[in-house]
């Protein structure tokens, strides 16, 4: 791993101090130094596009050279403001892109939803006209890349890339900073909701611990799988795909949503106010941080879901629950709405035991969902 103190003094020293972007597990090192150390200067955004537009608005009013950081995830996220705001022939505003490399060769054997994201990462960038270099574990080459890519968007207002393998700028011991602030935790949350909605209901969970939370429990409890689609990629869709079935079923359908994950395409729930879907309740998690990465505060806490959800067209209980009584007031309460349902589920930060990786066939989880659903 990079020393990241000297990574952010290589960074100072070349005028980069302003840093915008989506955490990620392979930046957890550079993401909470930057959290640490330099809190005016660090913006977590809703998703990568809205960093670099972030950044763009930035070297606008300062003539600064900024950074993004994403997982290389975000990158299809980040294609359309790259291309048509801040390319060189459109708005030319100079940028740097530290990019977390998942899916490098056999870098992620047991997670296919990093596969073709690490294998087209730098075609990617190769397609944009953005040059890049590939860092590594030397202090004195990074100091030469950033002198070389700072020279790069000083000369010719373009965007340059750092794309970091795993381990160059990821700490191998993320923090479980466990807190306080509401008494359950998210698994304690997704059981209570197993167990009082219907049996045959579908469940949809979102990229993160919550889908290996309900992958464990349902081991736990001793129950199938037929009736869960994990939504291990495409961060901030779980709760689209949901609706999508929910709008092809009259079973019971519920979006396990998290706080970040429905802040980076809050849009997505404006869908309700468009179409009759009663069977489908949406829940956030809402611990008010980036978990599964390393913590980094969201502004989850900060939001009042419940009256964003009722400007949506939601059925809503009035208010954030916050205790196993009152999130199974609210489900029982809501199984009886006319329309779409949505929960605020205030929980704690940190993780309440220690889970492996989800290692599954994830075609043959998809088909017994399918055949589940089809009869």
């Amino acid at each position: 791993m990079l020393d990241q103190k000297k990574v952010f003094e290589t960074l100072l020293t070349h005028g980069v101090s302003y840093y915008v972007g989506v955490p990620d597990s392979y930046l957890n090192g550079f993401c909470n130094y930057a959290l640490q150390n330099y809190p005016k200067h660090n913006i977590i955004t809703a998703n990568e596009g809205n960093a670099v537009a972030l950044a763009a608005g930035h070297y606008l009013a300062t003539k600064e050279i900024p950074l993004v950081y994403m997982q290389n995830s975000g990158e299809g996220n980040a294609v359309n403001p790259l291309a048509s705001l801040a390319d060189k022939d459109v708005y030319a505003t100079p940028m740097i892109l530290l990019i977390g490399w998942r899916g490098q060769e056999n870098s992620e054997p047991n997670h296919p939803q990093h596969w073709r994201q690490g294998e087209i990462t730098t075609g990617l960038l190769d397609i944009l006209h953005i040059p890049f270099s590939i860092l590594n574990d030397s202090d004195e080459e990074f100091a030469g890349i950033v002198e070389k890519a700072v020279k790069y968007c000083e000369e010719t207002r373009g965007i340059y890339a750092f794309i970091a393998p795993k381990g160059v700028m990821a700490d191998p011991d993320k923090p479980n900073n466990v807190d306080a602030t509401y008494p359950m935790s998210r698994e304690e949350a997704i059981e209570v909701v197993l167990d009082h909605m219907p049996a045959d209901t579908i469940y949809s969970a979102t990229t993160g611990r919550a889908t290996r939370e309900l992958f464990f429990l349902r081991e736990k409890r001793g129950e199938g799988k037929e009736h869960d689609f994990l939504n291990v990629g495409s961060m901030g869709h779980a709760s689209s795909v949901a609706l999508g079935i929910a709008l092809s079923t009259n079973r019971p359908v519920v979006a396990l949503d998290g706080d970040s994950a429905a802040i980076m395409h809050m849009g997505a729930m404006t869908m309700v106010s468009k179409v009759n879907v009663p069977n489908f309740l949406h829940i956030i998690l809402n611990n008010g941080a980036h978990e599964s990465v390393g913590g980094q505060p969201s502004a989850g806490h900060l939001l009042d879901w419940t009256k964003i959800a009722e400007a949506c067209g939601y059925a809503t209980v009035g208010k954030a629950v916050t205790t196993k009584e009152e999130l199974i007031e609210a489900i029982d309460e809501l199984q009886k709405a006319d329309r779409a349902a949505f929960i605020d589920c205030r929980i704690h930060k940190g993780l309440t035991r220690k889970l492996p990786p989800i290692i599954f066939d994830h075609r043959k989880a998809i088909d017994k969902l399918i055949d589940d659903l089809n009869g």
